[in-house]
């Protein structure tokens, strides 16, 4: 029985593959948190991966805080970049499986159209930086790995944009919302399954390859659909990102062009409504 191992196994989507896990019996899987993995001590991290001998590497554990990036620049780039790095030369070396795990900000928002996996990066915060450089690594490191770029991810578990707003509308009478950052939002359950189908399917592909659901809109347009399906009563008003400054820049626009990953494993992505009602349900 092949054995994967589930990196950030307490975040969203590791908590997403943990749900699904029950249904694929046919793997033997291991989630590992900080504890179990430690992303951020390359030593220990070592010795760990060799102890837990996986055959395949879904490396959802990452550094996501995007403002204090900025303050801790070496920190991020240890655990997005030479963690990263150290785990692609693992798997290289022991013939593992690599699905690892990037963003839409590896890109500085200026394109106008929907980005593919040729555009070019330029990352606008250190955030970004660290994932590109990850990204780099784990590529040159075992070109056999797939890089899977996602964005505006939320779930059931964990702290995100959706979970955020639920609580805010309910709470407040009206909120402001930042209507000129453009992307897609991507339900984590979805990209969770993907993987599965990745690992299942008969032939890899190695390579970057982008996911989110369908759809083209801002955080403003994200936070009305979610009041709809909420019910909610509070009003809702747009705001230019120059309103609602932060530590980190965000890319004005990172819509990401799905067409590689649909082609090659012949994936059905849903539209961002009808995986956001799921979170309702």
């Amino acid at each position: 029985m092949r054995k994967i191992l589930v990196t950030g196994a307490k975040g969203q989507l590791g908590s997403e593959l943990l749900v699904l896990a029950s249904s694929y019996s046919n793997y033997e899987w291991i989630f590992a948190d900080r504890t179990k993995v430690a992303l951020d001590d390359l030593e220990l991290l070592q010795s760990q991966l060799r102890e837990i001998k996986p055959d395949i590497i879904f490396n959802c554990g990452a550094y996501t805080a995007v403002d204090k990036a900025e303050s801790e620049r070496d920190l991020a780039f240890k655990i997005n970049h030479l963690a990263v790095e150290l785990i692609a030369k693992y798997a290289k070396e022991n013939n593992v499986k690599l699905i690892h795990i990037s963003t839409d900000y590896v890109f500085d928002g200026f394109s106008s159209i929907a980005l593919d996996e040729e555009a070019e990066t330029n990352p606008i915060n250190v955030y970004g930086e660290s994932k590109l450089a990850g990204e780099v690594a784990c590529l040159r490191e075992n070109p056999d790995s797939i890089v899977i770029r996602t964005s505006w991810v939320y779930s059931k578990f964990g702290n995100n944009f959706v979970k955020t707003m639920q609580r805010l509308m309910r709470e407040k009478e009206e909120i402001n919302v930042v209507n000129d950052q453009i992307g897609s939002p991507t339900y984590a359950a979805d990209l969770a399954q993907a993987m599965i189908d990745i690992v299942q399917s008969s032939e890899w592909f190695p390579g970057i390859y982008n996911y989110s659901n369908e759809g083209e809109i801002s955080w403003f347009d994200f936070a009305v659909s979610i009041k709809e399906l909420g019910d909610y009563n509070c009003k809702i008003g747009g705001i230019p990102s120059s309103s609602y400054p932060t530590p980190a820049k965000r890319p004005s626009f990172s819509l990401l062009n799905k067409d590689k990953i649909k082609k090659t494993y012949n994936l059905d992505i849903p539209y961002y409504k009808k995986s956001l009602k799921k979170m309702f349900i």
